[in-house]
């Protein structure tokens, strides 16, 4: 027994195989090379990302999304310079502003919308988010790429979450940066999606060529809640889960919402913004949905509009940086953030009035300026 043990252990120690040299083993090699001289990460040149960005690396790309988020003067300088210089190749896409209320299913639809208009029209997409909610509850509502479980994936996807800037301002500005980036890398398909809340639309809006809207069918007062500011935006209404017993008040919802946007003027564009019905989850409908959005680009691309409403951003993004600009200034100035606390103090002790607590301020900041 002991012998055929030993058979089964060592083969080759049989004689059959007398020719063969067996060498010792060796001790388990240490799990880090020995020899590795270990080198501090290379900071990348603007240069460097530059290039990285138009040959379309994607690592490359999201460590200069990283910097154009960062609030570090030094990360700000250099993501400056690598915009500035990726304008010239950016542009060449279309922009969809993409908004619902929390619950409408805007995930499993821009997961849906995503592959469709990848395997329709080839290209790529980034989808980027504006989520102001983040800075208040430090937790963002879009931040979940798993949310998108196909696009997330999808070789020719780019998936942000929100930038957790200090305001909706920041936040938009670094999105719109970040629009940039990404168009100059080659995605030639952008995706911003926003939380239906306070302000984020109309940043959204601003930064897009298409807005599309996505609501749900429910109690039949669906207008009600919708604030006018938003109906007007939208280009595009789409009432989500039109499947099994809900198909009917889809439809019913489509209805209202075609018969109160007749209510609105006529958008500057030209275009009669459409209503229609899909389900993201059953992938019903999708195709129209986006045959509906390319119209809409072929319209105002032969209008002139297209170009107009670029223009226009391009101007408004403008004042917003000056406007950015100078308020981070003025709170980041020593003087100010030395007595900002105190005058506060003296207007809620009814001592100044909140008036000549600003103008006080103000003097400060100005006075500082000069010297």
């Amino acid at each position: 027994m002991s012998d055929n043990h030993h058979h089964m252990e060592h083969p080759e120690n049989d004689e059959v195989y007398k020719g063969l040299t067996v060498n010792a083993g060796i001790e388990q090699p240490a799990s880090v090379n020995p020899y590795l001289v270990r080198r501090k990460k290379r900071e990348l040149t603007v240069p460097d990302y530059v290039e990285g960005i138009v040959k379309g690396d994607v690592t490359i790309l999201s460590q200069a999304v990283t910097l154009v988020e960062s609030l570090k003067p030094e990360h700000q300088a250099i993501a400056q310079e690598v915009i500035e210089k990726c304008l010239p190749y950016s542009g060449e896409s279309i922009r969809i502003g993409i908004s619902g209320v929390p619950g409408a299913g805007k995930s499993t639809s821009i997961d849906a919308f995503g592959l469709h208009v990848l395997d329709t029209y080839g290209g790529k997409l980034a989808v980027l988010a504006i989520d102001p909610s983040s800075e208040r509850s430090k937790g963002s509502i879009l931040g979940d790429k798993t949310r998108m479980e196909k696009l997330s994936v999808h070789p020719k996807s780019f998936i942000r979450p929100s930038p957790s800037a200090g305001s909706l301002g920041g936040v938009a500005r670094k999105t719109r940066e970040t629009i940039i980036l990404c168009e100059a890398a080659g995605f030639d398909k952008i995706f911003v999606e926003t939380v239906g809340v306070g302000q984020s639309e109309t940043a959204v809006h601003s930064m897009v060529d298409f807005f599309l809207l996505i609501q749900l069918a429910g109690t039949g007062d669906e207008l009600q809640g919708i604030k006018r500011g938003i109906m007007e935006m939208a280009d595009g209404i789409v009432i989500n889960k039109a499947d099994g017993d809900n198909l009917e008040r889809a439809k019913l919802a489509a209805t209202q919402f075609k018969n109160a946007l007749h209510l609105f003027p006529a958008p500057d564009s030209g275009w009669n913004p459409q209503v229609l019905t899909y389900s993201g989850f059953y992938n019903i409908g999708v195709k129209e949905i986006w045959d509906m959005v390319y119209s809409y680009m072929d319209f105002v691309k032969k209008n002139g509009y297209f170009d107009y409403r670029r223009n226009e951003q391009s101007k408004y993004w403008m004042y917003e940086s000056i406007n950015e600009q100078l308020k981070h200034n003025f709170y980041q100035n020593p003087k100010i953030e030395a007595i900002l606390a105190q005058k506060e103090a003296q207007v809620l002790n009814g001592n100044l009035t909140s008036f000549v607590a600003a103008k006080d301020l103000l003097d400060t900041y100005f006075d500082d300026l000069k010297k």
